[in-house]
């Protein structure tokens, strides 16, 4: 398809007109956010039909807030992430190089031109960080929770909630909530395979009500060959849920456990793909083609941009144990107290197969090499260690027509994170799914600790039965120390501090299903405490010198209006933004990424994003539902960026598109459910993408279509449940690049050679059964 969508956004853009509405609606919202049908506008023969819908518009917020129920993630593909799931909702952009979306390499999450590392992410109340590559602060949501167990999620695209535990929300927040054990004993118990020799198995036990209370337990065994290339991408999980009621209150524990190992698909660049086609990957498991090529195309002064098409492998190897307690307290019947206290521990490694640093061969007893013990080789790796503990408090309080909260938010976290070598000998190869060790040389390797503390203090108040005013702020402070341990680099401390970040709002209802809502906020990004990424301690020594005392975190200030509107089987709401970003921080990449150079850190001024948003969902039918969301956006960046003192040394960035910022998505999904017979087919479209800072270089649009059907049946012999479910993802086998960046963005690249793209998966079938007992 050249040009797929006029015809299409034409008809969404109309039914957004004619019947504006837009997800709808089955779970409550968070507590913190809770509304009452008063306040909602809805009566209740639309709450009846509205019951039935999946995904919420946020209806009496001040501010865009969307929701996804539990049942969205239940129907989801097995094992798919959680943010596949969520990126149906307007204004988000989710690429991922695996059918399922779980390989962390490659996986982004963008919203309104915000990326990843610029979002806030939770789980429970407990902190996520910004879900990274490498992460410094948290861990991604595929390894802190079993897909199965999501209950449920909000997105507010915008002004992030303003207790969430999160310090590089620039673009919004996304909370996570696990389900809760069921009110009485089950199992169940889910097989799926498909495409490449995919497997996973899900196993989960609720042990129903008790003395003690509830819990439930859940394991899960997924293995699967990359789509290209040779290699697999594998993980095992634990998750232990327990809570308890005590009288109205109620007390709660989680333990998740992961251990993930994934094998890398090679970065391609537009030459490359060209050349030699987009299924070239790396040269794993052929250890000898790889030595070739490094002696070949590799060598000191003369080696060949070819040196970079492929390497021999490469893998990302992470363990993660993370835990949570927490205390819902009912204090009075207007007051409530709930405080989190969590612990996450990670070890982690990304390896990276060299041709740039030889492995020595080794030495007799005369000093003499010994034969076949040396090669061109070796094996670098990023080193990472997390022990980071926090305490998240939330008070609220209703006096009259007001709303009082209150939050406070600490935590402690120590990050380990080094780069080192190690030994690959032809006849000792190491194995890319186990933590090597016996270093040949360490390159670098840091102590981190960061502080972080955020208070934040809110008045919503019902100043009549149709106008409803909020207004608040937050205090952040991170605080990093960071300490070379060996190697050459930057040691010292910053700080990234706002002690008034304001977030005022207002929701005016304009009649029983129609409501007006606007907000305004500041939001600040803390540093990352690490060597690595848009970091000062990413740079070299003169260069942190030079930036520590003049650099200024990175701030947003966001305006949004929307109207939302419900009836008897249709929810929706279109809104607009304006965002202005300051103190963009921007990293470039020098040389190819294997090679690990110093990045070059700058304060390159700001960039404005406008745009408008529109979601609509309706129940067509008692078993048909539709939905639709549309973002149509533009942002660009303000100022060029000055790389030196004369005229001429300036990027002529000003007035260029955002890099990875699609102009226009647009998703549809047609869903069909009576309680036996259920299905979906989705279409999800976006617009062109660039990659290079000056707009030279860029990937086309694409149009992906999925499908999946099944079929329960009901008590069938000693099971309440069984079920089975068919899934095709990109239905058509559309040929694409999903992921760029992987290696980060660059200033320009006319000629195509920068490699930091990643093909999107071809079409791939799954099967799952499931069972219920």
């Amino acid at each position: 398809m050249k040009h797929p969508m006029p015809t299409a956004l034409v008809l969404a853009l109309s039914l957004a007109y004619l019947a504006p509405a837009a997800a709808q609606f089955s779970d409550a919202p968070a507590p913190a956010e809770s509304t009452s049908a008063s306040t909602t506008g809805a009566t209740d023969s639309d709450r009846t039909a509205l019951e039935r819908v999946t995904v919420s518009v946020g209806r009496g917020q001040l501010r865009s807030v969307q929701s996804l129920s539990q049942i969205e993630f239940e129907n989801a593909l097995a094992g798919s992430s959680p943010l596949a799931t969520v990126a149906r909702l307007p204004g988000v952009n989710f690429q991922s190089a695996d059918g399922l979306g779980n390989y962390e390499w490659s996986t982004r999450f963008t919203v309104r031109g915000f990326s990843q590392n610029q979002i806030g992410f939770t789980l429970d109340d407990v902190p996520l960080g910004d879900m990274s590559y490498g992460n410094f602060n948290g861990l991604h949501i595929s390894r802190a929770l079993i897909s199965e167990n999501v209950g449920r999620a909000s997105l507010s695209q915008g002004a992030g909630a303003l207790e969430a535990a999160s310090s590089s929300n620039l673009g919004g927040t996304l909370q996570f909530y696990s389900s809760d054990p069921l009110d009485r004993f089950g199992l169940r118990a889910s097989q799926t395979v498909g495409s490449d020799s995919a497997s996973r198995t899900f196993l989960r036990v609720d042990s129903g009500n008790t003395a003690l209370g509830q819990f439930s337990v859940s394991y899960v065994n997924q293995d699967a060959d990359k789509w290209k290339g040779h290699g697999q991408q594998k993980q095992e999980q634990w998750n232990l849920k327990w809570i308890k009621a005590v009288g109205d209150s109620r007390v709660s524990a989680f333990v998740n456990t992961s251990r993930r190992r994934e094998v890398d698909y090679q970065d391609l660049s537009l030459d490359l793909i060209k050349r030699r086609g987009d299924t070239l990957d790396n040269f794993y498991p052929d250890f000898a083609a790889a030595v070739n090529a490094a002696n070949t195309l590799c060598v000191g002064a003369n080696a060949s941009a070819a040196c970079d098409d492929q390497y021999y492998a490469g893998a990302g190897l992470r363990n993660d144990e993370l835990a949570g307690l927490s205390a819902d307290i009912r204090l009075a019947t207007n007051a409530t107290w709930k405080t989190t206290a969590y612990y996450h521990h990670n070890k982690g490694m990304g390896l990276w197969f060299t041709p740039y640093n030889a492995t020595p061969a080794l030495k007799d007893g005369n000093g003499v090499d010994i034969p076949n013990t040396g090669s061109p080789i070796s094996e670098r790796t990023t080193e990472y260690g997390i022990h980071r503990w926090g305490v998240v408090s939330n008070a609220e309080v209703e006096l009259g027509k007001h709303l009082i909260k209150a939050g406070v938010w600490f935590e402690d976290n120590d990050f380990d994170q080094a780069r080192r070598f190690y030994a690959v000998r032809p006849t000792a190869i190491p194995s890319v799914y186990q933590f090597p060790s016996n270093p040949l040389a360490t390159q670098w390797q840091y102590g981190f600790n960061t502080k972080t503390s955020q208070f934040s203090v809110s008045d919503t108040w019902s100043m009549t039965k149709d106008l409803t005013v909020g207004a608040g702020f937050k205090s952040l402070k991170v605080k990093i120390d960071g300490q070379l341990e060996a190697g050459t680099g930057p040691s010292g401390t910053i700080t990234a501090q706002k002690g008034f970040l304001p977030q005022l709002g207002l929701n005016y209802r304009l009649s029983a299903n129609n409501e007006l809502y606007g907000t305004i906020a500041r939001n600040m990004r803390a540093y990352q405490g690490a060597a690595t990424g848009t970091s000062p301690f990413a740079t070299t020594a003169a260069g942190f010198d030079a930036i520590k005392g003049s650099l200024r975190p990175e701030t947003s200030d966001t305006f949004e209006a929307g109207w939302r509107t419900n009836g008897r089987g249709y929810e929706g709401s279109i809104s607009a933004y304006l965002v202005n970003f300051k103190d963009r921080l921007l990293s470039v990449q020098q040389g190819s990424g294997i090679q690990g150079n110093p990045v070059v850190l700058s304060n390159v001024g700001d960039v404005r994003a406008t745009g408008i948003e529109g979601a609509l969902s309706f129940r067509l039918a008692s078993a048909l539902t539709w939905y639709n969301s549309v973002s149509l956006s533009k942002s660009t960046y303000r100022d060029d960026v000055v790389t030196g003192p004369n005229p001429q040394d300036r990027v002529l960035t000003r007035g260029k598109r955002v890099a990875d910022a699609p102009d226009t998505m647009l998703k549809s999904q047609l869903g069909y459910d009576d309680g036996a017979l259920f299905g979906t087919i989705g279409v999800d479209y976006m617009s062109k993408r660039y990659y290079s800072y000056i707009n030279d270089a860029s990937v086309p649009d694409r149009t992906l279509v999925n499908l999946s059907a099944g079929y329960k049946m009901k008590n069938v012999a000693m099971l309440r449940e069984l079920s089975l479910q068919g899934s095709v993802s990109n239905v058509f086998d559309k040929r694409y690049i999903s992921t760029i960046g992987s290696n980060g963005f660059t200033n320009s690249d006319a000629a195509g050679t920068y490699a930091t793209l990643l093909p999107g998966a071809p079409r791939q079938f799954f099967v799952t059964l499931t069972g219920k007992f």
